[in-house]
């Protein structure tokens, strides 16, 4: 399977999942420090953004974070059902899905656990999504300042990499970890837990 079909197939899980949320659901905090679940889902919107628009405001902004925050603050009027449907038109992919397709599958895939782990709603994410999410995660989210001098293993994948104090857990918990996310610390094991919650602040 390709990374654009498998990017398809993790829009449409998160589509029908978004479908099931109610009011107040959409409106919890994400694990995105400062996101709520639909500021989450607005940022996933970004491949309805046209190549013009996107250079401009990167040029405006000069990083992707506030280009990030933009985009979801100017989405903080629109309706869940717009955002549905924003979400619903992506499903086949846009130009950035076409220009940078492993990034873009990463993104989705550990946004998609940003949402349901903070609404006790967990899945089983498709075994080759994760597995290149843990190969390939989205370098915007500076994966090298968690991972580095560490090695990760996963207890449910044959998966590992890199060297040092060991940090051992589910392939998904390790996932959300090597990009940042505190939340998963209590799930992971080994000698390098420390040396990885001292990075994200937790330690």
């Amino acid at each position: 399977m390709s990374l654009r079909e498998m990017i398809a197939d993790e829009r449409s899980e998160l589509l029908e999942f978004l479908q099931t949320l109610s009011a107040e659901q959409w409106e919890v905090p994400s694990l995105c420090e400062g996101w709520r679940v639909r500021d989450v889902v607005a940022h996933l919107c970004w491949d309805n953004i046209s190549i013009r628009r996107y250079l401009l405001v990167g040029a405006r902004y000069r990083s992707p974070d506030r280009v990030n925050q933009h985009y979801v603050d100017a989405a903080k009027d629109v309706t869940t059902a717009e955002l549905l449907d924003d979400l619903a038109s992506t499903v086949d992919g846009g130009w950035i899905s076409r220009v940078t397709p492993a990034g873009v599958l990463a993104d989705l895939v550990v946004h998609h656990q940003d949402i349901r782990r903070p609404l006790d709603a967990p899945r089983t994410v498709d075994a080759a999504r994760l597995r290149h999410t843990l190969d390939k995660p989205n370098r915007f989210a500076h994966p090298r300042r968690f991972m580095a001098g560490l090695r990760f293993t996963a207890t449910d994948l044959d998966w590992s990499t890199g060297d040092g104090p060991e940090v051992s857990g589910c392939g998904e918990a390790l996932a959300l970890a090597i990009v940042g996310r505190g939340s998963v610390l209590g799930e992971l094991a080994g000698e390098g837990v420390a040396v990885l919650a001292d990075r994200m602040g937790a330690g």
